[in-house]
């Protein structure tokens, strides 16, 4: 009798543990995602009320991870590992059944085309955590995540070209001159246009981010994700300081274990009339103290470049000067990034009517200066209205010329020794620039006029 007893009890204590335990697997390639979903309270506020995370453990060395509220009574943890071997878990918790939650699993060998994550290099380059070389040929679709499902499957299949390996996106959604439709998701639970419950996050439109997150990891694309802009009807720019530092925590826990993640606190930050340069720090500071695997953290600036925070771990430049690139790095001694010098089009701004060749030659002289300089298109066709597709906003298909002479460039970047070094010819956009590496390799550019 006491025998068929402790069996019912063990079968309890197992079912029990089921009940809070949904998945998490036991084997995860390095720099890949490990996943562990609980079941607990779906009453109250989860997430305001409930606190979850995990630590992880390796050789005497502990990670630890904030976990998130997913919704319909789930909550997960994500860990990117960076070691190969066993790592132990255990979760921490305000909720007993959440608490103390243990488990293992191994991390396996990267397989061929995993470099990791992208890091500062020697001062003024990137690299992957591998130590391949990265040499940033971005891309901007401000609002493609936002678009359904037909259009981010056009725009991930124009990407899969390989013109590209960085995509600059927003997290939330766009209102601007071709971009003016709703998305299909919003971020918090609530009434659109602006009648929104701050404290309740909307987990399918974060699921919708994500799953563009590791669709552009499979390319080999990074994900620099605009964290606010000033582009906006529904409210999301004017949240208070404690609506934005919940909703920094947030991603960073749904987020940062996505080995391809880059942090862009603003697309215009000067814009964003709400925050003041106090603020830009301390957001760049959270992302530094919280993220767990330091992922890369500029700011984008509208008419002044961000200089002012010692979280800064790259320049991300809009001006139009790129061949002030190596001026820029010298004097911040960080790696430069342009990522809006004007884009190719023909739409009524100025900033987005160059031709192809004139967007080509700024990717070049960014380049030969020892910086990084990204590309975006505006190319309006038979459709006028403000409800056409151009790819700077939407997505899509690209249409104009200059994706093809930038591919052309960054084969040569690529099939060239690593981390060439800069040698201006002068401040100017007429001057004689070259890249070399050692005195056995010279790639010399001569602008046109």
């Amino acid at each position: 009798m006491k025998s068929k007893l402790l069996i019912i009890t063990f079968i309890c204590f197992v079912l029990g543990m089921q009940n809070y335990i949904v998945s998490a697997q036991t084997t995860v390639e390095k720099w890949k995602i490990f996943e562990l979903t609980l079941t607990g309270p779906k009453t109250g506020n989860p997430f305001t009320e409930v606190e979850f995370n995990a630590d992880f453990q390796q050789a005497g060395k502990i990670i630890s991870v904030a976990g998130f509220y997913d919704g319909e009574g789930k909550f997960k943890v994500r860990f990117m590992p960076q070691a190969e071997g066993e790592w132990t878990y255990v979760t921490k918790s305000n909720v007993k059944g959440l608490n103390g939650k243990k488990g293992k699993f191994i991390c396996t060998p990267a397989l061929q085309g995993n470099h990791g994550p992208v890091s500062v290099k020697d001062t003024f380059y990137f690299a992957y955590a591998d130590g391949t070389p990265h040499h940033s040929f971005g891309t901007t679709c401000y609002a493609w995540v936002h678009q359904g499902d037909e259009m981010a499957e056009l725009t991930l299949k124009t990407l899969s070209n390989g013109y590209f390996n960085k995509m600059r996106m927003c997290i939330f959604p766009k209102n601007y001159s071709w971009n003016k439709n709703e998305p299909e998701y919003y971020p918090f639970e609530g009434k659109p246009l602006t009648e929104w419950d701050y404290t309740r996050f909307n987990p399918e439109y974060f699921r919708n981010i994500e799953k563009r997150i590791g669709q552009l990891d499979s390319l080999g694309i990074q994900a620099d994700l605009i964290v606010f802009h000033p582009y906006d009807r529904w409210g999301f720019q004017n949240m208070d300081s404690v609506t934005n530092e919940r909703y920094i925590r947030y991603i960073i826990a749904r987020f940062s274990a996505y080995k391809n993640v880059w942090w862009s606190m603003a697309n215009e930050y000067e814009l964003l009339r709400s925050k003041t340069l106090a603020d830009w720090q301390r957001y760049l500071q959270l992302f530094a103290e919280n993220d767990p695997y330091n992922h890369l953290r500029g700011n984008h600036n509208a008419r002044q470049i961000f200089t002012e925070s010692p979280y800064l771990t790259h320049m991300s430049i809009q001006n139009q000067e790129t061949f002030r690139a190596y001026e820029w790095r010298t004097n911040e001694k960080k790696p430069v990034v342009y990522d809006e010098c004007r884009y190719e089009g023909n739409i009524p701004n100025s900033w987005g009517d160059l031709t192809g060749q004139e967007m080509t030659q700024k990717f070049w002289l960014g380049i030969i200066n020892g910086g990084n300089v990204g590309h975006g298109e505006t190319v309006l066709t038979d459709d006028l209205s403000d409800s056409a597709v151009l790819w700077w906003s939407k997505g899509g298909t690209v249409i104009g010329e200059s994706y093809k002479r930038i591919k052309f460039l960054k084969d040569i970047i690529e099939s060239a020794p690593a981390y060439l070094k800069s040698i201006p010819g002068g401040n100017s956009i007429y001057s004689v620039n070259r890249l070399s590496y050692n005195d056995e390799y010279f790639l010399i550019y001569i602008p046109y006029t």
